[in-house]
């Protein structure tokens, strides 16, 4: 898993509870001997070793117990969830449907394990994006438990994560809340405010914060997630890697790029030592990482972590997992930052063909693939074959569930920027309101993110020599970057040299030597020349 990870939601820990074996046979002995071998595999993430054990628990639980035995869906699951790893996701969904049919026949519909079953299946289908189908069996699970254990349980705080988690998927952060804090309350009453279920649902909620942009909310409680898991487990447990990764990504998220590069050093450092150098744990760590150098242009620093990831996934997941096709973006992407189109195009289209193999033509993990694709295309000057490329990246954008509209203002503004790289400011012009429309509505008049296409309008109009109606776009742009980052933040300064040129392209010299001036003395107090 890439980006923010959210803990097992207790998942895997009540598909391995204890089963009654009825005899002390061979063979019963021989299945609770595989089982017992795929569960430390699985803990250990080592899933392509995983993978025969598990058809040969199933093979021999059907063998010694029949076709319809509550051992024989524990078999189905425990194979189930070596597929979704491997992420083959089609494999695992009628595994799971079986295990859940067993359960139902032989203890009730309304059994705790049959509320298992009902998270797992609906797990897969919230891995491919299938949100619509996992919701009523997240929520029919969510009423089985708090029907048979009552409104303060632990495992009832498991159930609520876990639908929190696929609203917090779709971008329903408003929805997910409420149900984290819930959870979150039971583990607290239940345990007390420091034990590790506690850092969990401070772990998860921290993440949604960070996920919404309320960085100042999420910091305090991946700090208290942190000092209750390093307490509990040792500063070099695998959990305080896992909170250490998130806690990088919010402060990559603020563009806090010097402590989240070494916070993501020392999860990196710990997951190697915890739980070797080849799990996928060290793979997230080491995309993390050459994300933050990434997004600070250091390029050269961050292709051999990209590199070493992709080899580490390739290798314990399998050539086609969807992580595979994450990381083979990441590396595209670099690529393309650096104009190695060359490179970055086969990449592309490798993770194309994993990603629409794994999760279907209209996922959004598809649209993502595909804008960068277009952009590979477009500064090509492959103009033909990067539009239908952004019309398909719309198209999916346009029908992600939930709040978040940032794929889809992303795809349009990208088209836009391809008609007016053409000359088409007809095209463009519309294109570029929508965005800006939607962006508004989602975030507020006053985000900085809109800066990013009040440019490009801006860029637009002075382009067909509309410079007054260039200047109130500059003009807004600024306001909204002083009063949201503060006069003196570097992208002030980006902001007042590209008014600066419009400003002398209306022969404003005096003015414009000002705005140049103002940005000059901003970057030497950051220590920059331009």
């Amino acid at each position: 898993m890439l980006g923010r990870q959210r803990y097992p939601n207790l998942l895997v820990a009540l598909v391995f509870a204890a089963v009654v074996v009825m005899s002390a046979s061979a063979q019963e002995s021989r299945w609770k001997e595989l089982k017992d071998r795929f569960q430390s595999l699985y803990q250990d993430g080592k899933y392509s070793e995983g993978l025969p054990v598990a058809q040969e628990d199933l093979h021999v639980a059907e063998a010694t117990f029949g076709p319809n035995d509550v051992r024989v869906a524990l078999s189905l699951n425990n194979l189930a969830l070596i597929f979704v790893a491997l992420g083959k996701y089609a494999d695992a969904e009628p595994l799971q449907q079986r295990s859940l049919a067993i359960q139902e026949k032989l203890r009730g519909p309304n059994h705790a394990e049959v509320a298992t079953n009902l998270d797992n299946l609906a797990q897969i289908y919230r891995a491919e994006g299938r949100y619509a189908e996992a919701e009523p069996l997240y929520r029919r699970s969510l009423a089985i438990r708090e029907k048979n254990l009552g409104p303060d349980q632990p495992d009832l705080a498991a159930g609520l994560n876990n639908l929190a988690a696929l609203y917090d998927d779709e971008g329903k952060y408003a929805e997910a809340e409420p149900l984290f804090k819930r959870s979150l309350a039971i583990a607290e009453k239940t345990f007390g405010p420091n034990p590790t279920r506690v850092a969990t649902g401070l772990n998860n909620l921290a993440a949604l914060y960070d996920a919404e942009g309320r960085y100042a909310e999420a910091e305090p409680l991946f700090r208290r997630s942190l000092a209750i898991e390093e307490k509990a487990f040792g500063p070099d447990s695998s959990k305080v890697a896992t909170t250490l990764n998130n806690f990088a990504e919010l402060y990559r998220a603020e563009g806090k790029y010097r402590e989240a590069v070494q916070l993501e050093k020392r999860s990196l450092a710990i997951a190697e030592k915890a739980l070797g150098p080849d799990h996928p744990d060290v793979g997230r760590d080491l995309n993390n990482l050459a994300l933050c150098y990434e997004n600070q242009s250091e390029y050269k620093e961050a292709e051999p972590l990209y590199k070493r990831a992709l080899a580490i996934q390739e290798k314990i997941l399998g050539p086609d997992h969807p992580d595979v096709a994450v990381s083979l973006n990441n590396l595209a992407r670099l690529y393309y930052l650096q104009g190695e189109y060359a490179e970055a195009e086969p990449l592309l289209s490798r993770s194309l063909a994993i990603t629409e193999n794994a999760y279907g033509p209209n996922h959004p993990n598809l649209g993502a693939t595909l804008s960068i694709l277009a952009e590979v295309d477009r500064n090509q000057g492959k103009y033909s074959e990067a539009e239908p490329l952004y019309k398909q990246a719309i198209a999916i954008a346009e029908n992600i569930p939930g709040q978040d509209r940032t794929p889809l203002v992303t795809s349009l503004n990208n088209l836009a920027e391809l008609y007016r790289a053409q000359g088409d400011y007809s095209k463009a012009e519309p294109i570029y309101n929508r965005a800006l429309a939607i962006q508004e509505k989602s975030l507020g008049p006053s985000d900085p993110h809109l800066a990013t296409i009040l440019n490009n309008l801006a860029l637009l109009h002075r382009a067909q020599g509309n410079y007054a109606a260039a200047e109130l776009l500059c003009k807004r742009m600024l306001a909204i970057l002083e009063n949201a980052l503060g006069p003196d933040d570097l992208k002030v300064a980006d902001c007042l040299e590209k008014y600066a040129v419009l400003l002398r392209q209306t022969q404003r010299e005096h003015e414009a030597q000002e705005l140049e001036s103002r940005a000059k003395a901003i970057r030497a107090r950051h220590g920059e020349q331009k």
